[in-house]
């Protein structure tokens, strides 16, 4: 449980001194702005801002006295694109972005390389938790709903958890050492941006 103390601890415990960090924790529930109050904007926080960060301080410092190490978090194409619905998740990942655009270049010239990855639909348990009250609400199969959305993606499908996969393992290789604290969309062409 990476949001609380003690499943950091036993993380960092069982990691020892890591030279790569991919920081990736579970997406606050969907829902309407006056639906939310002060606890669940504190848990979004913990979970998407507060823990990645913590195991950041945690492990970067080692990286940096070694000389090389690469971190990787996984935030969400809403960071670009904000997400009506996803406003708890807008809003921490947004924070954690703010503090990855200033600590990776801080730590660069150590060899340290930081970065984001922002997913868009993937064929994961998410996808599955969003298409769920769509499909309810429209009367229609979950496979309905979800050939409903992978039409508004440019791929026209979610992506897989193997293309994902492998930008983060780009991210964590010597060849990424010139890309730093930059913001990558996976996520079909569904955000229609220049920048």
């Amino acid at each position: 449980d990476i949001p609380t103390e003690a499943g950091r601890a036993a993380v960092l415990a069982a990691a020892g001194p890591a030279d790569i960090l991919i920081n990736n924790a579970g997406g606050p529930p969907a829902g309407l702005w006056s639906d939310w109050g002060r606890a669940e904007f504190l848990a979004a926080l913990e979970g998407n801002l507060l823990a990645p960060v913590a195991m950041i301080q945690a492990l970067v410092p080692g990286m940096m006295e070694r000389g090389w190490g690469r971190v990787v978090n996984i935030t969400s194409a809403a960071v670009r694109a904000p997400i009506a619905q996803l406003g708890l998740s807008n809003t921490a990942r947004a924070g954690l972005t703010g503090f990855v655009a200033g600590t990776a270049r801080q730590i660069a010239g150590s060899g340290v390389v930081m970065n984001n990855v922002l997913p868009g639909i993937h064929a994961t348990d998410r996808a599955i938790t969003l298409d769920g009250p769509v499909a309810a609400a429209k009367g229609i199969t979950l496979a309905e709903a979800a050939a409903l959305r992978a039409a508004t993606i440019p791929a026209g499908r979610y992506g897989t958890a193997d293309e994902f996969g492998a930008v983060c393992a780009f991210l964590c290789s010597q060849f990424a050492g010139f890309i730093i604290g930059q913001n990558i969309l996976v996520d079909g062409g569904a955000a229609n941006q220049t920048i």
